[in-house]
């Protein structure tokens, strides 16, 4: 399914003039993403009218922001070969504390966003270190920090609900304070991170070693690439994002938060970055095409939950994507070794 080639950078980063890596606009696997997105959307139009109306579209915009949000970053890790399973239970230990925080002080709401963030990049940075100076594979670093995150949240919950969340981040929510001009402010926002981390990788030299790092490490290291310091980079940005995403998800909710705040966060987060057409090999990706797989992922959610079919048929859907993304790019990435 993954057609993308936002970018794959030589072995030897830096040989080739910077013109040469810059991506296409929009790739292929993206237009692909679109017409699939357009054609759900007119099929569940004429299915259940009621999919197309703002009380169904701007809820689903709302629900794909944090999704789409840790995905620029999750996109950024899995660009430099790596992955982190951990983003679900940071989100839950940023909410809970930014949560349990409003409660008890009544902080308005740039010091709380800014509260979340910084734990999600603190959070982050113990990934980021463990990852890029330890010399074990993304995969057992950050499964070991989710099981340790997730403690800590259930420790800070203490077998209860956080009650009493103050409305400080109604304007993220799906209320009327939630948006303008009748778009929701969480997705705003995101779509500026998404525009911010575009211009990164397409432009910035940092952002174009990333795809070097994820081809080869160890040329990109010989070719000058500080390897390390970028590897810590994207996790404590995936960290930070998560911080912020956690905001919208406290939103969303009610005056209560319970401690099922980020379960599976994660998988919805890795299946967007996927389908979007990220390698899961490393040294390819799209943010744009993160933000379509978020889309779809959620329209599928939301469509199969207004047809009245059964929940578990949008989790094998969506299922079924992430396999014929990673089984394409594998086939892919073979047949490009033996050319």
């Amino acid at each position: 399914m993954s057609t993308n080639l936002e970018s794959r950078a030589p072995a030897a980063a830096g040989a080739p003039s910077p013109r040469k890596l810059l991506p296409r606009l929009v790739t292929g696997q993206e237009i692909v993403l679109i017409g699939i997105i357009t054609v759900l959307w007119i099929l569940l139009g004429f299915l259940t009218p009621a999919f197309l109306t703002p009380g169904s579209i701007l809820p689903l915009l709302v629900a794909v922001a944090p999704i789409a949000l840790v995905g620029v970053g999750m996109t950024f890790v899995i660009i430099t070969a790596g992955i982190d399973v951990s983003v679900g239970a940071a989100l839950m230990v940023c909410a809970v504390i930014t949560a349990q925080t409003m409660v008890a002080t009544g902080i308005p709401l740039v010091p709380a966003v800014l509260l979340s963030i910084t734990v999600g990049a603190l959070l982050g940075l113990v990934n980021g270190l463990l990852v890029a100076y330890g010399k074990i594979h993304a995969i057992i670093i950050t499964f070991g920090t989710a099981n340790i995150f997730l403690f800590i949240g259930l420790r800070l919950f203490g077998s209860s609900t956080v009650n009493g969340v103050p409305g400080t981040f109604d304007v993220f929510g799906r209320g009327a304070a939630g948006r303008t001009l009748g778009i929701p402010h969480s997705f705003a926002i995101t779509l500026i991170v998404v525009a911010i981390a575009w211009w990164y990788l397409r432009h910035a030299a940092s952002g174009r070693h990333l795809f070097a790092i994820g081809g080869n490490a160890n040329a990109a290291r010989l070719a000058g690439i500080k390897v390390k310091p970028l590897v810590l980079m994207t996790y404590v940005v995936t960290g930070a994002l998560v911080g912020l995403a956690a905001c919208f998800v406290i939103a969303q909710g009610t005056s209560t938060l319970d401690q099922s705040v980020g379960v599976g966060r994660e998988l919805s987060v890795i299946a967007a970055v996927v389908i979007g057409g990220t390698s899961i090999l490393g040294g390819r990706g799209s943010v744009l095409g993160t933000l379509l797989g978020a889309i779809l992922v959620q329209t599928v959610t939301s469509g199969v939950t207004q047809l009245g079919w059964p929940s578990q048929l949008s989790d094998l859907f969506v299922g079924a994507a992430i396999i014929a993304a990673v089984g394409t790019d594998i086939v892919r990435e073979r047949a490009r070794r033996k050319s």
